[in-house]
């Protein structure tokens, strides 16, 4: 993943203007069901120019999925900072960035899940970012527990990672109310 966040560093305007693009696509219809061509139409560039940016089709994915994780570990990490009064509250501080998160427009589900179920094939670079960043939520989760004092940190970060991916998938269902719900079980959890 280093050779794409390196890739990320050195983007042209061109190939930010194709990411861009990319990535409105890519969550808004789908992996598969974009193509190059949709995607260098509205970045206003040729297929030529952007496969010289990316490489190929997999490799842009890949590029869209770690900017993604980028962007959400820095936008959860100042929400938590900014809003949360003590490590206990840091905890639950998640689930109500989760929550913000959701409720900005257009909101398809994680993304991440839905890049993951889109690509099935274990050796897909993208799929790699996927699991990379559900492992730095739960890691994340038991770094806060740790800081809260939490008995058994790690057994809390797994438990709050399921209720968090949960409530993003029930949420994605459009069932009122699964973040909130998720973040009064996790309080329970960490009075228990």
């Amino acid at each position: 993943m280093a050779e794409v966040a390196e890739l990320l560093e050195k983007l042209t305007p061109a190939g930010r203007r194709v990411l861009d693009v990319a990535a409105e696509l890519f969550y808004a219809e789908g992996i598969h069901a974009v193509g190059v061509e949709a995607i260098a139409a509205g970045a206003g560039v040729t297929k030529k120019t952007l496969y010289a940016c990316f490489g190929s089709k997999e490799r842009l994915v890949t590029a869209y999925l770690v900017e993604r994780d980028q962007r959400w570990r820095e936008w959860v990490r100042n929400w938590v900072a900014e809003r949360a009064s003590g490590p206990r509250d840091e905890l639950l501080a998640v689930f109500d960035a989760l929550g913000a998160w959701m409720d900005r427009a257009g909101f398809r589900g994680c993304a991440f899940v839905n890049a993951l179920a889109e690509m099935p094939e274990p050796d897909h670079p993208g799929r790699a970012v996927v699991i990379g960043q559900k492992r730095w939520m739960r890691d994340y989760f038991e770094e806060l527990a740790t800081l809260a004092e939490v008995a058994e940190p790690a057994q809390f970060a797994d438990s709050a990672l399921l209720l968090y991916e949960g409530a993003t998938i029930v949420a994605s269902a459009d069932i009122p109310g699964a973040v909130e719900h998720a973040r009064r079980t996790a309080e329970v959890l960490l009075a228990a």
